[in-house]
């Protein structure tokens, strides 16, 4: 680089954003780390584990770093925007029957939102993150593809991301495997930061019981929701649920119910508090449509356009075609049947490792 270019990177404590801070110092940008402080634990209900991220622990690693490394690091407090949306929509969410994704939501309008605005405090042209996952401007568009690395694959929570805002994101990492990472930070004497585990839950529910959190969150809940009924497919009842928000589609354990053969939560109706019951076959689905599309790679779906759609984080994807219906919702109709549909979740679209754009799943079936 002729010049050095301020870029603010958001700093978890984790390796994967500690090295990702690390690439662009060596690179010759100024960097800036940021570190958001999205929620107090103590707050939570729940038991912390080690796994979770943004702990007291997880700032004071990311700053210790920035120290090492010779840049400067701040600490962003985000709890009231993060609480007020990320979280009331989560509860929100299983109060309607619907599956939510916090970590999509919170890329979108908060994470985002708050490092490009203090990017411009700090006078930073770009902003980074620690994801796995690439950046390109091609066909006057700025295109998300996946990370080399598909075990830690990252572009599924970034579908909804602006044009502006990529135009300003940089992905350090979306070039390397995790192993490499891990080296990385061993070579440069991080020794321990090469070792550390990594958070997997969301980082609300450091427990990983989100029925928990729920009870905590909302006064009354069990009392509310308690005493539905489970039925068949054909509306029999099969017998008494403790709260349909503390089940998710697909779910086979933990049901309380006896049958010959394995039952899966198939639908819930949040209206009439019922939870339906079916068979695994009862869980197919070919037609899938999807509620407030971003779409990145093309500025819209003309006609009707062949794509790897991912129902779920983990899902590997299937075949699909795509199609933009009148209403602006886009109709993802699956060349195969696909399993667990759940509404809420995100469905995201590929074109190779191209990221097409995503959407949130509709709980309407039409």
């Amino acid at each position: 680089m002729k010049s050095k270019e301020k870029i603010l990177v958001a700093m978890s404590g984790g390796i994967d954003s500690s090295v990702a801070a690390m690439l662009l110092h060596e690179e010759g940008y100024e960097v800036i780390g940021v570190t958001m402080k999205t929620w107090d634990y103590s707050t939570s209900g729940g038991v912390r584990k080690t796994t979770g991220c943004c702990s007291l622990d997880d700032i004071n690693d990311a700053r210790e770093l920035a120290v090492k490394m010779g840049f400067h690091h701040f600490i962003l407090d985000i709890r009231n925007e993060f609480g007020d949306y990320i979280i009331d929509n989560f509860v929100d969410e299983y109060i309607a029957g619907r599956t939510p994704n916090p970590c999509v939501l919170c890329n979108t309008h908060i994470k985002w939102e708050a490092l490009l605005k203090r990017a411009d405090q700090l006078g930073c042209k770009y902003i980074a993150t620690g994801h796995y996952a690439q950046v390109r401007f091609e066909n006057d568009r700025y295109i998300i593809s996946k990370g080399k690395d598909t075990n830690k694959d990252q572009s599924y929570v970034l579908w909804g991301l602006t044009q502006e805002s990529l135009s300003r994101t940089k992905f350090p990492l979306g070039g390397f495997e995790k192993k490499e990472i891990r080296q990385m930070a061993f070579d440069r004497g991080f020794h321990e930061l090469a070792k550390k585990s990594e958070s997997y839950e969301i980082c609300f529910v450091p427990d990983n019981d989100y029925r928990g959190f729920l009870k905590r969150k909302v006064a009354g809940l069990e009392e509310k929701v308690a005493g539905g009924n489970f039925i068949d497919t054909k509306g029999n009842i099969l017998g008494k649920h403790e709260g349909y928000p503390f089940y998710t589609i697909g779910q086979r354990k933990g049901l309380g119910l006896a049958f010959g053969d394995p039952r899966f939560v198939v639908k819930i109706i949040a209206d009439t508090n019922e939870v339906v019951l079916g068979t695994k076959e009862d869980l197919n689905c070919k037609t899938v449509y999807v509620n407030k599309p971003n779409l990145l790679k093309y500025p819209v779906i003309k006609g009707e356009i062949e794509a790897v759609s991912k129902i779920r984080y983990k899902d590997k994807g299937a075949n699909s075609l795509l199609s933009t219906l009148e209403d602006g919702r886009i109709k993802i109709e699956f060349l195969e049947e696909v399993q667990g549909v759940a509404p809420g979740q995100s469905a995201v679209f590929y074109e190779g490792n191209d990221l097409i754009g995503g959407g949130f799943i509709d709980s309407s079936n039409s």
